[in-house]
Formats: C-alpha cells, sequence, structure tokens
C-alpha cells in the first residue's frame, strides 16, 4: 500500500470514529480529525461526558459494525452559506465557526489555519465560495478527503488513548477531547506496531531514569530543569567526553562563554526577532542593560574570533564549547529529557575561507558517522533547505549556494539521504543525522549547518592573501546536540545496558562469603589500574564491590536490575584457582586473575 492509499484509509477512520461517537453519544460535537503518524485523531466534545480507555471496547465494537456495513464515502461540494447553515443546524459550532471565518476572511485564514484544519476544510488559496462534504451512512461531515471507496477498505485499527487538547490550540478556547487511534494496511503491521510500542515502554527514559538512579526533577527546582545523580552525571561526562574527543582530533579547541549576555548581542544575531519569546530575562540591579540567559552559543563565538585581526593564514578556526543553555519552553511541551529549559549543548563552530567548506564538513560528517557507529545506530541524513516563507535571513543566491554545497558533501561521503524544504535554521541549510534506535524509532540527533548569515550580520572578517578584506563562512555542529535529549535516545537504544564505555558502574564484585576478602583487594588492586583507551581515551575503570552478608542469588538479581555490564563473581573456589567468575549479558565465563585486566580491555 503506498502512502496516498495510506492517508486514504486512516483519514477514512478518523471520520468512521467520528460516526461511531456519533451513534454512542448523539449531541457530539466535532472539531477538527486529521491523520497523523501511524493514525489519526479525532477533536469532540462531549459536554459534562467524559471518554474513558473503558469505552474504548464499545467505541471500537460499534466501528466496525459501520466497517462491516460497507458504506460508501460519498462527496458533494456546496455554497459556503448552505455549510454554514448545516453546521448551525446540525449543532455543530465548531464547524460553524471555521466556516464562518473562511467565509469572512478568505483565504488570509485558510493560510493561517494549521495543517490539521486545513485537513478538513479546503486547500489552501483555493477559492471559498464553496466547500466539500463526505457522507458515509447517516455520518456527514465538512471534509477535502480522500478516503477509500467504503468503509470495509480501512485495515487494522485500535485506538489508543484520550487527551484533552484546547480548540485549535489556544488555552482560551474550550477544552475538547482528542481521542486518537493507530491504523495499519494489515494486522500483522498492527501487531508489530504495537509490540514495538510496548517495548518503547519498557524502555522508555523516564522509567529507566529512575530505575537506575540516573536524574531527577524537582517541583521546587522548577519543569524542565532536571538535575543529574552521580551515576547520570558520569554518563553525561562520559558521552560529553567522547564528543570532545573526537572534535580536538579534528582541530577543534575549548572555548568558554558566559551564561548571560546583553539583549544587543542577540538584536544583532537577528535571535531576538526570531526566538525573544523563548528567551529568559534577566534583570541588572546596578545598570540599566537588558539581560538574557544565552539559548545558544554561536553569536558569542563569533565575538571571540573577532576579538583579534585573522589572516588567510589563521584559517580555519575551529571553537568547541559543551555548555549549557536555556530556552523558556513552553510547559505543555517539555517531558522527560526530550525538551527541557536548561539544555547542554557539544557545540562547535568553524570560521573557514570559502575553499575550506568541503574540507571541514566532510571532517565534522567523518566524527558524526564515528561516533553514532561506536553507539551502534545507523545513520540516514536529511538535507533541510529553506522553503519560500519570509522567515529566513539573507540573500535567496546564497542559500542556493549553501544548499548545493552541503548536498555535494553528503553525496561524495556516499551518505543515505532525503531532502525536505521547510527544515532549514533560520540563517543556513543543514544537514540533520537521523538516527535508527534498536527498536526502529527514528531520531534526529547530530547537525551541520552552513552559515552565511551571522558573518555578516557581526561584520567578521579576514585578510586574503591579495590583502583584501574577506568575509568567512561559519560551519555550526553538534554531534550529540542537546545531551539531555540524546541520552534520552541514547538510554531508550540501549533498554539501560549501556556498553561497558558509558556505564556509570561498569563492574560490580559479589562475594559469596567473608573468607574471599584478601582475595577481592587483589582484584580490586587490579581494577584501579585498568584504563579503557577506547573509544573514550583515559577512561578508568569505575567499580563497587558488594561485599554484604547476603546470598549470591539476591546480589546478582540487584546488580542485573541496575544493568551492571560486568559483574565479577568470587568465592573460595575462584580464589584457590586464582580467577574469577564473569557474567555479562553474553553468558558466564572463568577468567584467570592474571588475564583480568586484558580481558576487560577487549570488551
Amino acid at each position: 500500500m503506498d502512502d496516498q492509499q495510506l492517508y486514504a484509509m486512516r483519514h477514512s477512520l478518523a471520520h468512521i470514529t467520528a460516526a461511531a461517537v456519533q451513534r454512542i453519544w448523539p449531541a457530539a460535537k466535532f472539531g477538527i480529525g486529521p491523520v497523523v503518524e501511524n493514525g489519526f485523531y479525532y477533536d469532540i466534545d462531549l459536554g459534562d461526558t467524559s471518554i474513558s480507555e473503558q469505552n474504548f471496547g464499545k467505541i471500537e465494537k460499534t466501528m466496525r459494525r459501520i466497517i462491516a456495513e460497507k458504506q460508501e464515502f460519498v462527496c458533494e461540494k456546496c455554497p459556503i452559506d448552505e455549510a454554514i447553515a448545516w453546521a448551525e443546524e446540525a449543532g455543530q459550532p465548531y464547524k460553524a465557526e471555521l466556516l464562518n471565518d473562511l467565509k469572512r476572511a478568505g483565504t488570509t485564514v485558510a493560510k493561517d489555519l494549521d495543517a490539521s484544519e486545513m485537513g478538513t476544510i479546503a486547500e489552501a488559496g483555493a477559492a471559498l465560495d464553496e466547500v466539500s462534504f463526505y457522507t458515509n451512512g447517516t455520518f456527514k461531515d465538512l471534509c477535502r478527503g480522500p478516503h477509500v471507496a467504503t468503509t470495509k477498505e480501512v485495515g487494522a485499527f485500535k485506538l489508543m488513548r484520550v487527551a484533552g487538547a484546547y480548540w485549535r490550540g489556544n488555552e482560551k478556547n474550550p477544552q475538547m477531547q482528542r481521542l486518537y487511534g493507530v491504523a495499519f494496511a494489515t494486522q500483522e503491521e498492527l501487531d508489530v506496531y504495537l509490540e514495538r510500542l510496548e517495548l518503547a515502554k519498557q524502555r522508555d527514559h523516564r522509567k529507566l531514569g529512575k530505575e537506575l538512579d540516573l536524574y531527577t526533577t524537582s517541583q521546587l527546582v522548577g519543569v524542565g530543569l532536571p538535575m543529574f545523580t552521580p551515576r547520570g552525571t558520569v554518563l553525561r561526562d562520559i558521552v560529553a567526553q567522547y564528543s570532545n574527543q573526537l572534535r580536538q582530533a579534528h582541530g577543534f579547541q575549548k572555548v568558554w562563554t558566559p551564561h548571560i549576555t546583553k539583549k544587543d548581542l542577540y538584536e544583532a544575531s537577528g535571535h531576538w526577532a526570531k526566538f525573544g519569546e523563548e528567551l529568559f530575562l534577566v534583570q541588572s540591579q546596578e545598570t540599566s542593560d537588558e539581560m538574557a540567559l544565552k539559548p545558544m552559543n554561536c553569536p558569542h563565538h563569533t565575538q571571540i574570533f573577532a576579538s583579534q585581526p585573522r589572516s588567510y593564514r589563521d584559517m580555519p578556526v575551529r571553537y568547541l564549547e559543551t555548555t549549557t543553555d536555556y530556552r523558556d519552553e513552553k510547559t505543555g511541551e517539555l517531558g522527560g529529557l526530550n525538551r527541557v529549559r536548561s539544555l547542554t549543548q557539544d557545540d562547535s563552530h568553524v570560521f573557514a575561507r570559502p575553499d575550506q567548506i568541503e574540507q571541514e564538513i566532510n571532517g565534522l560528517l567523518a566524527a558524526a558517522r564515528e561516533l553514532y557507529g561506536t553507539i551502534g545506530m545507523p545513520l540516514r541524513v536529511r538535507l533541510s533547505y529553506r522553503d519560500e516563507s519570509d522567515g529566513y535571513l539573507g540573500e535567496p543566491a546564497l542559500w542556493q549556494s549553501a544548499q548545493q554545497q552541503l548536498k555535494a558533501a553528503v553525496e561524495a561521503n556516499e551518505l543515505d539521504f532525503f531532502e525536505e524544504e521547510g527544515e532549514a535554521a533560520f540563517y543556513g541549510p543543514k544537514i540533520d543525522f537521523m538516527a535508527t534506535d534498536a527498536i526502529g524509532r527514528e531520531h534526529q540527533v547530530a547537525t551541520v549547518q552552513l552559515d552565511f548569515v551571522q558573518p555578516e550580520r557581526f561584520g567578521l572578517e579576514y585578510t586574503a592573501d591579495d590583502s583584501s578584506k574577506q568575509r568567512p563562512v561559519m560551519i555550526h555542529c553538534a554531534l550529540l546536540g542537546s545531551i539531555e535529549r540524546f541520552l534520552s535516545v541514547f538510554i531508550e537504544h540501549t533498554g539501560g545496558w549501556f556498553p561497558l564505555w558509558a556505564a556509570p558502574e561498569q563492574v560490580r564484585i559479589l562475594t559469596i562469603n567473608d573468607t574471599v576478602l584478601d582475595y577481592v583487594e587483589e582484584i580490586t588492586s587490579i581494577l584501579s589500574e585498568v584504563v579503557l583507551m577506547q573509544p573514550v581515551k583515559y577512561n578508568e575503570v569505575r567499580f563497587t564491590t558488594d561485599g554484604r552478608n547476603e546470598s549470591l542469588g539476591k546480589k546478582i538479581r540487584e546488580a542485573t536490575a541496575a544493568k551492571i555490564p560486568v559483574q565479577l563473581i568470587v568465592g573460595p573456589k575462584d580464589k584457590e584457582a586464582r580467577e574469577v567468575s564473569v557474567r555479562t549479558q553474553a553468558g558466564e565465563e572463568k577468567v584467570a586473575l592474571e588475564q583480568l585486566a586484558e580481558y576487560l580491555k577487549g570488551l
């Protein structure tokens, strides 16, 4: 089944859901019912009646009756005034509101409507003297289609959840109930999706973060401001160290910038006009300066570059800074580590001559591929371009040149890629790395961005070999992106079973009884000297000893629940044989004490 057919099937199921709800609750009022990833939803107003999961069985049963009736989806067009009369007579105030808006402001309103609303009305920019309806059975809905021919052709589905949603996304409007469903062409595809969903629940980083004692939150500290425990801090530091190591190998040097800055910096960069509402403002009690917590680092790095004269011989200049930024995200969008208000970025900026762009991008692409290859996440690339809207800075000709250069670099590196308009940063196009995790989900991770705009806005320059003043090109890169978001992906990808180099606690020694404590001292002496060099250099082994007077079975269960990658079981027989029993996810084996250090280095 192709994408268009799947879209029509899911769209039809949204109508069937609304039709079923109307059969059960005839007074239901409907908002919009668009297709979303893997399924659909419908916004419904039932007054004082609440839909709960206990109602799902009844709704699904009614939906199956409608499907079995093989109702045809019949399209009809009518003048907009007749459509408004229908909505008012049918007691559908939300449909009437949309139609009145369209009539009052024509295509201007149509363009302002979001994609989901447009999916239920008419093509943006089209003539609005008439609109279309689709009818199946006794259910009639304002809709532009497409639909399958009959209700019998909708494949396999399941209602998943219900959530509150303000009408048209405005908290001043009535709150509706948003009923979500998933749908696939076959029952087998649906079963695979539901199985993957169950795996995702087990791997949820919010669940594992608590179970593995990695991070915590506090209402006193504030929403979207996670705090990392000792174990979680080790994990953060190790992945950040790996990113720094990869970038330093490509010639990047560390810099440091303050966490607050004058508003003027962001006005000059263009960030204030674009993201001013997302900034945390800081008021000085000593001066009249308007300050903000920094939401990004690139404007600061331009000022370090500009702090002294630069020659073509100095280029490229490469800076790295792993630092925390702050953005006043909407509370409803915050969740776990995916979206936070304090985000730590492994940020990098290159100031290069135009003839150096290719080599610099190649180096950054190689670093990203190495990092995600180590983690075991397959990559593909999204080339993120500008669209025709006016939200971008810089001349279109520069954009076109930048987009062509990024595409050429990706093709030269033989990367799997796709192109998408409207996903660029406001100052330039991007190479966004999309990584696939262990259960098949794709996440946007690393990014490389080409920027001709900020060097122009800040007047950056270097002296060329002919003594002329030239403008450098700025290349932005983050290998991990937001470390918090990366960790949410990494935790779920591994299911909490981190590779040895990244595990907060790499080794736990489990004693059988007190007679081996002197032998354990020999083992800990060896472990204290072991330094892992791959992939993170100078990574000293992190280990603990469980010498409690508890059964070995209990100790193993607790170490396994904590997802300790290496468990060393030590008993009297091990002491006598000068060996240890090494337990990993791969199984258990005996290792001679004198070979233990090399064994760990080989894991």
